[in-house]
């Protein structure tokens, strides 16, 4: 099917990907972090499906200003089905909020990879808002994926948009952006791991700055990212 769907749709927008998503896939979720480039996606899926089940990972960590810029946005596009998620018991494994100085893929596997991973088991495919030009790792990024350990669905409806098309969109449709943006942060994840970007640097470079890492898991599997968009 993902096979099927790539060729299919290889020269179509965002819009048609989603429509096709929705109709292979019904019981589909969105995960949005509400970041920097987030309105877009939620804006496009709000024109066709209001309803659509939008899974939304609250780290406790996260910058003020993201919660927020969640509540305004999700009132704004009045996104009915929004599903606010944390992790069932930190405590044990974080108990003085200082496991990210520790071990930064711990802290990120408690308090966001497995609290999606519980979310999603009530899913058969998911729409992300990962695109091609956020990094090396995503730049064969495909529409379709089935996702390796779990064979759902993974959905990437922006992959082949670029820096100036997202900035287009939400200008054409006068989309509200995350007030951090204006401060230096084009990629916006929590607040203790995220830092400003100078001028020349990568979108993601303020993301867990210095360290050996630049995704926070959720598109692993195993530790890897892993994908198979040309099974099934």
């Amino acid at each position: 099917m993902v096979s099927a769907l790539n060729a299919q749709l290889s020269h179509h927008g965002a819009t048609d990907v989603l429509r096709a998503a929705f109709q292979a896939v019904p019981d589909i979720a969105l995960v949005s972090s509400f970041g920097a480039e987030s309105v877009v996606l939620l804006h496009l899926t709000a024109m066709i499906k209001r309803d659509v089940p939008v899974i939304f990972i609250d780290t406790e960590m996260l910058f003020a200003e993201t919660l927020t810029y969640q509540m305004d946005v999700a009132e704004r596009l009045r996104l009915s089905n929004l599903r606010i998620i944390r992790a069932d018991n930190i405590t044990p494994e974080d108990p003085d909020g200082t496991l990210h100085q520790r071990d930064t893929d711990a802290c990120c596997a408690l308090r966001k990879t497995r609290p999606l991973q519980k979310a999603l088991k009530a899913h058969t495919g998911w729409i992300t808002g990962r695109k091609r030009y956020q990094s090396d790792r995503r730049a064969a990024l495909e529409f379709f994926e089935v996702e390796a350990g779990s064979n759902r669905i993974k959905v990437n409806p922006l992959a082949r948009w670029a820096p100036e098309d997202v900035a287009d969109y939400m200008a054409e449709n006068r989309l509200p952006r995350h007030p951090l943006v204006a401060q230096g942060y084009p990629s916006i994840g929590c607040a203790p791991c995220t830092s400003p970007v100078a001028d020349g640097e990568a979108a993601r470079a303020g993301r867990w700055r210095d360290q050996n890492k630049d995704e926070c898991g959720i598109h692993f599997v195993n530790g890897r990212m892993v994908r198979t968009g040309e099974q099934t």
